[in-house]
C-alpha cells in the first residue's frame, strides 16, 4: 500500500502541475492577446503616420515610370519587419517599402487577416481622401508568432526554474509534517511487548491527537484484559487448589479410617469437595464460552426451557434441602442463543440454592413484559446489600461475611450473557430474601451481540 508521504507528495506535486499548466495556459492565452493588440496598434500607427506624411507630401511617390521605394519613418525593433503599400484610389501602386509582396496586401479598409503567397498576413488600411490613396501596412503572422513565443517564453522559464525548487519544498515540508508520526512510532517500536503504559501526552499536531488517544484506550484496555486474565489464572489455580488438597485429606482419611462413622463423614466430604469443583469448573467454562465469540441463536420453547433448568440443579437443591418452584405463562417461543440463556438461569438458580437456608424455596418464574420475557429468580436467603449491588456482577467479587463458599463468577456470567442478549439485568430485594429479575426482548430476530 502506498505510504502517506508518497501519497502527499503525489497528490500535492499533481495538484501543483495542474496548476502549473493552467496558469502557463493562461499566460500563455493573455500575453498572446495582449501582444496582439499591441501589434495591431502599432500597424495603425505606422499606417495613420504615413498617411499623415502623404498629405504633407513628405514622401516622394512615382513619377509614373513605376512605383517609388519608400522608407517607413520607425524602422527600428519590430517595425523593421513591417510592409507597407500606398495605392491610388483607381487601384495603382505608388509606392511599397523594401521587401514588400508585389500583391496587394488587402482589399478592405481596417484591418483582415489574409493570404499572401500562402503565408498569413495581419494587415491595417487606411484611406485618404484628401491626398487620394490608399495606404496598407501588414506583417507576417510567423513574425507575430515568433514575437509572441519569445514573450510568452519569457515570462515561463522563471517559473520552470522554480518548479524543481517548489518540488523540493513539498518534499521537505510533507517530511516535517510527518516527523509527529515517526515520533509515535518509535516511541512504539522502543516499548517492551508487556509495557501496556499510556502514551504521554506531547504538543502533537491536532490530528494526531486521535491517534495517540485511541492508542491509550487501546492500551488502558488490553491492560485491563491482561490484569483480569491474571487475576482469573491465579483465582482458578488457588479455588482449583483447595477442593483438590481437601479431596487428596479426606480420601486418605477414608481410606485409613476403621470407623464407619468417620468413612462416611470423609466421603460425604469428598463428594461435596467434587460438588463445589464441579460447578466452579463449570462457571468457568461458561464464562469462557460467553467471552469466545457468537453463538447460534435458535427458537426455544420457554417451559421447556425451565424445565430443563431445573432439572441441572435438582441435585444441588436436594444436596441443601431447597425446594423448587417453577412457573411460566403461556408464552411464545424465544429467539435467542441457547448457550447464553441457559448459562445465564442455571447460574442464577444455583446462586440461589447456594445461599438459601436449608428448608428454604427457591422459584423461577417467566412472564410477559411488554415486547419482552421476564425471567424473575427468588430465594429467602440474606440478599445483596443495596450498597454492594453495582459491584455484585464483578468478576470474582464476592459479598463481605458470607458463609457460603463460592467463586464469585455467578452474577458476572449472567451479566455477561444479558448484555450479549441485549437484555437488562435488575438486582432488586425480594420479600424476606433477593430477586433477580431477567429481561429479553421477545422478537424473531434476537441476534448474539459478541461483544459490543
Amino acid at each position: 500500500m502506498m505510504s502517506i508521504r508518497l501519497r502527499l507528495i503525489l497528490v500535492l506535486t499533481l495538484a501543483t502541475s495542474a496548476i502549473w499548466l493552467s496558469a502557463a495556459l493562461w499566460i500563455n492565452v493573455s500575453t498572446r492577446a495582449q501582444v496582439e493588440r499591441v501589434l495591431d496598434a502599432r500597424l495603425s500607427e505606422a499606417a495613420n503616420m504615413v498617411s499623415s506624411l502623404m498629405a504633407d507630401r513628405r514622401i516622394a511617390l512615382n513619377d509614373g515610370t513605376g512605383h517609388a521605394t519608400i522608407a517607413l519613418p520607425m524602422e527600428t525593433g519590430y517595425s523593421r519587419h513591417l510592409s507597407c503599400q500606398i495605392w491610388s484610389l483607381q487601384g495603382d501602386l505608388l509606392g511599397a517599402s523594401s521587401g514588400a509582396p508585389d500583391a496587394v496586401l488587402s482589399d478592405k479598409d481596417g484591418f483582415t487577416t489574409t493570404r499572401i503567397h500562402d503565408e498569413p498576413w495581419r494587415v491595417f488600411t487606411v484611406v485618404n481622401p484628401q491626398a487620394g490613396v490608399r495606404v496598407m501596412v501588414g506583417d507576417r503572422m510567423e513574425v507575430r508568432d515568433r514575437l509572441v513565443g519569445d514573450v510568452v517564453q519569457g515570462l515561463l522559464w522563471p517559473l520552470a526554474v522554480i518548479f524543481p525548487a517548489l518540488a523540493l519544498l513539498i518534499w521537505v515540508s510533507v517530511g516535517r509534517g510527518l516527523a509527529p508520526l515517526a515520533h509515535l512510532e518509535g516511541a512504539l517500536l522502543s516499548r517492551q511487548p508487556d509495557d501496556l503504559r499510556p502514551l504521554p501526552e506531547t504538543p502533537d499536531p491536532r490530528e494526531i491527537r486521535p491517534v495517540r488517544r485511541a492508542l491509550n484506550n487501546l492500551f488502558r484496555r488490553l491492560d485491563d484484559v491482561r490484569r483480569t486474565e491474571r487475576d482469573f489464572t491465579a483465582f482458578a489455580a488457588h479455588e482449583l487448589k483447595t477442593p483438590l488438597a481437601g479431596l487428596r485429606t479426606h480420601a486418605q482419611i477414608a481410606r485409613m479410617a476403621t470407623d464407619p462413622a468417620v468413612r462416611d463423614r470423609a466421603l460425604a466430604a469428598i463428594a461435596t469437595s467434587v460438588d463445589r469443583t464441579d460447578r466452579m469448573v463449570r462457571q468457568l467454562l461458561d464464562l469462557t464460552a460467553i467471552d469466545q465469540g457468537a453463538a447460534p441463536v435458535e427458537r426455544l420453547d420457554v417451559a421447556a426451557l425451565l424445565a430443563d433448568i431445573i432439572q441441572q440443579a435438582e441435585d444441588q437443591a436436594h444436596a441443601r434441602r431447597v425446594r423448587l418452584v417453577t412457573q411460566a405463562d403461556d408464552l411464545p417461543p424465544l429467539s435467542a442463543p441457547r448457550i447464553l440463556i441457559l448459562s445465564a438461569l442455571r447460574n442464577l438458580v444455583e446462586n440461589a440454592i447456594q445461599h438459601s437456608p436449608p428448608g428454604g424455596t427457591v422459584s423461577l418464574t417467566a412472564l410477559c413484559n411488554g415486547p419482552g420475557i421476564r425471567f424473575v429468580v427468588r430465594d429467602e436467603g440474606p440478599g445483596i446489600r443495596p450498597q454492594d449491588r453495582d459491584r455484585a456482577t464483578d468478576r470474582f467479587w464476592r459479598g463481605p461475611g458470607r458463609e457460603v463458599h463460592g467463586s464469585g463468577l455467578g452474577l458476572a456470567i449472567v451479566a455477561a450473557a444479558v448484555q450479549r442478549m441485549g437484555g437488562r439485568l435488575d438486582l432488586g430485594q425480594g420479600q424476606g430474601g433477593q430477586e433477580v429479575a431477567l429481561t429479553l426482548p421477545l422478537s424473531d430476530t434476537l441476534q448474539d451481540r459478541g461483544g459490543s
